[in-house]
């Protein structure tokens, strides 16, 4: 009798055994059995925003005559630009740095004998923020006309941005979800089978380029803001069923 209980509880643990490698074989196989596909999204658009700085200096040796020319050539400044069509309000003119310039002084053995005071450099940065971008684009190019007239200033190159950005994303999103939904459907169909649902998506890194550049996109996200003309990108990584 002893013997015949032993039997029997033996025979069902391997009865147990097999269902239980059985069923891991099934949900194996069935977890393999997934089409992965990633999608794109791109989107071309030209900025509605630019930023474009200066700074205007000056170098005396007296700090309240050097103030003085510095407001003056500032009022040059702003009449060149309001005078082609930019608003006074988006012109901001930032606070007055001093600076004490001075140079080595050598002795006649060429040894080093201290600093000798040279004069002052005074400098006011500006920055001009509209989206009159044709009219600001066109005044930085212009400005340095302004040096005829006697005023010293530096003009940088512009910067572009645009204010819909989140409009953009939205549309790329739906627009790789639906490129990566066709690239899954057509791998099953070629393998006689159709897609079901989701499994997992991954969203990508969104990306800012020049249109029409080499530019290399990085891991944590490019945005150019260099260019006027830009091109936005994003994927869709996606796991399907396939039943």
């Amino acid at each position: 009798m002893k013997a015949n209980l032993k039997y029997l509880i033996i025979g069902a643990a391997i009865i147990v055994s097999a269902w239980l490698l059985g069923r891991a074989y099934t949900y194996k196989y069935r977890s393999q059995d997934t089409i992965v596909v990633t999608g794109l999204g791109e989107s071309e658009f030209s900025s509605d925003l630019i930023v474009w700085n200066g700074e205007l200096v000056y170098e005396t040796q007296n700090v309240a005559s050097g103030y003085a020319q510095l407001e003056r050539n500032k009022q040059k400044v702003l009449e060149f630009i309001t005078s082609r069509g930019i608003a006074k309000e988006q012109i901001v003119f930032k606070f007055v740095n001093v600076y004490k310039q001075t140079e080595p002084v050598y002795n006649a053995n060429g040894n080093y004998a201290g600093q000798r005071f040279t004069g002052y450099r005074l400098s006011q940065s500006f920055t001009v923020e509209s989206k009159e971008v044709d009219k600001v684009e066109n005044i930085s190019r212009e400005i340095s006309s302004l040096i005829a007239q006697g005023v010293s200033i530096e003009a940088y190159s512009p910067s572009y941005y645009y204010t819909k950005l989140d409009d953009v994303k939205l549309s790329l999103i739906e627009r790789a979800s639906s490129d990566a939904r066709a690239r899954a459907e057509k791998i099953a169909e070629n393998a006689g089978a159709a897609i079901g649902r989701v499994a997992s998506a991954k969203m990508g890194v969104f990306q800012i380029t020049g249109a029409n550049s080499n530019e290399e996109f990085s891991a944590g996200g490019s945005f150019n803001t260099t260019s006027r003309q830009k091109k936005a990108r994003i994927t869709m990584k996606v796991e399907y069923r396939v039943k």
